[in-house]
């Protein structure tokens, strides 16, 4: 991204929903305070207001922190209405329902055989949380339509899809888009390759990988990639026929790993070898969109995947608040890492400092020809000035077509469900997911009980 230096920072009000986030949040503020360009206040919304305030007294911590060089003044607010008055940009980035949720519902999954590792975007797991999701994201839909309807919003809240078609769907004037950076880790394998096959000396920039994205939220593929002219997929397909790169794993070398995020590529590198285009999400992902990986945890074993066990996660959640205030007490060293995300880069494009291309979730208006319009897709998009315009990505290609569009048609079924309270509707999404390798009455069984166990979320459903 070329940009261009105002005079003088621009001065913004950002409204962050969620502003009590552990992980987001503060890669925002680390982001907002190297970048000189802007300046302003960022107001920060969330249920857990102990955890905002937390956020208020670490964002203006830094202020004058070595490396900073903005200002900014952060503010918690347990008002919406409030927070979201005249912003210019509103972030949304929440953990929907709570852990404890995301666990039932993953051990109510695993009770019928099914076992996801991640459970967050598809599978019966990911999709009911897609319904309760997209009841709350209703509400902010409404409240940015009323109080700040010429704001630009990011949403980082998974499941990206299901989220970012309800503020698309219930509020069709708002200026909506979703970052999500697992075709980030895509393009670094590539620039691996790069190094790897054509003698380079060094791994080559992210961004100077060239590729075109195509298809869903963690189920992207990439069917054309190039650096300086070189087509880094044909360089791929004679990478995964050498001995070896694919490859079974046992379940004691995944464990000894001890890294529940552990990714090993290969699930992504199986379906390149039969699909002939990379499919641009982790390993943990891809397994959720496709039938035949998660029967067990020795199969996800086999391919180098493991479930993250929810008592890792509610662990880390209860930690990062005593690891900020050790941080501001000293006891830790401040510093300012490159996150790699690029939610300030795109939002100083659309404040017009440059442009910028890059891939974003975004209603289909015709990018994937191929699959239904509105429908919210990943495909790369050209930011400039006040503009968030899709690139064509072609169609996909008819095999991955066959993958992907019934994930598309249940993620709509799952939102209209949500918007109208209608419990059969959201079934028959539950039922079409691939991954329900189960009878109608089982799974009918089970995912009564995951509405059950989500209930505190699903207001006026009959449970």
């Amino acid at each position: 991204m070329k940009k261009h230096h105002p005079t003088s920072p621009i001065e913004l009000k950002i409204a962050y929903i969620g502003g009590g986030s552990r992980g987001w949040a503060r890669k925002l503020m680390i982001d907002l305070a190297k970048c000189p360009d802007l300046t302003g206040e960022v107001w920060l919304y969330d249920i857990d207001m102990e955890s905002a305030r937390l956020n208020e007294q670490l964002g203006n911590w830094m202020q004058d922190k070595p490396g900073v060089v903005s200002r900014w003044r952060y503010h918690a607010e347990e008002s919406l209405t409030k927070s979201l008055q005249d912003a210019d940009f509103v972030v949304l980035s929440i953990q929907p329902g709570t852990l404890e949720i995301m666990g039932q519902n993953l051990a109510i999954a695993a009770k019928y055989g099914l076992y996801f590792p991640v459970g967050d975007t598809t599978g019966a797991p990911g999709l009911v949380r897609g319904l309760f999701s997209a009841i709350t994201y209703a509400g902010f839909a409404r409240a940015i339509a009323e109080h700040c309807p010429k704001a630009w919003l990011i949403n980082y809240t998974n499941p990206m899809t299901i989220c970012t078609r309800t503020l698309t769907k219930v509020a069709p004037q708002l200026k909506v888009f979703g970052c999500c950076h697992e075709v980030f880790s895509s393009q670094e394998m590539l620039a691996q390759i790069a190094m790897q096959y054509l003698g380079l000396e060094a791994v080559p920039p992210r961004h100077e990988i060239e590729v075109n994205v195509t298809g869903i939220n963690h189920f992207t593929w990439i069917d054309r990639a190039t650096y300086k002219g070189h087509d880094l997929l044909a360089l791929l397909r004679e990478h995964v026929n050498k001995p070896g790169v694919i490859r079974e794993y046992t379940m004691a070398e995944v464990l000894e790993k001890k890294n529940w995020f552990h990714n090993a590529d290969q699930v992504k590198l199986a379906l390149f070898q039969r699909y002939g285009a990379l499919a641009a999400a982790g390993d943990r992902h891809l397994v959720e969109f496709v039938h035949g990986f998660i029967t067990s945890p020795e199969e996800l074993g086999r391919w180098g995947v493991v479930q993250t066990p929810i008592e890792y996660r509610l662990a880390r959640w209860a930690k990062a608040p005593q690891q900020t205030r050790d941080l501001m007490a000293g006891k830790i060293p401040f510093d300012l890492p490159d996150t790699g995300e690029e939610g300030v880069l795109q939002m100083c494009a659309i404040l017009g400092l440059g442009d910028l291309i890059t891939n974003v979730n975004l209603p289909n208006i015709g990018q994937i020809p191929n699959l239904p319009l509105d429908a919210v897709v990943e495909t790369n998009a050209h930011f400039s000035r006040d503009s968030v315009r899709p690139l064509t990505a072609g169609p996909l290609p008819a095999g991955i077509w066959g993958l992907v569009a019934p994930h598309v048609n249940n993620q709509e079924m799952i939102v209209e469900a949500a918007l109208t309270g209608d419990q059969d509707l959201a079934f028959r999404a539950v039922m079409n997911d691939p991954t329900t390798v189960l009878p109608i009455d089982k799974a009918w069984q089970m995912f009564r009980e995951m509405l059950q166990a989500s209930r505190a979320y699903l207001p006026g459903w009959n449970i």
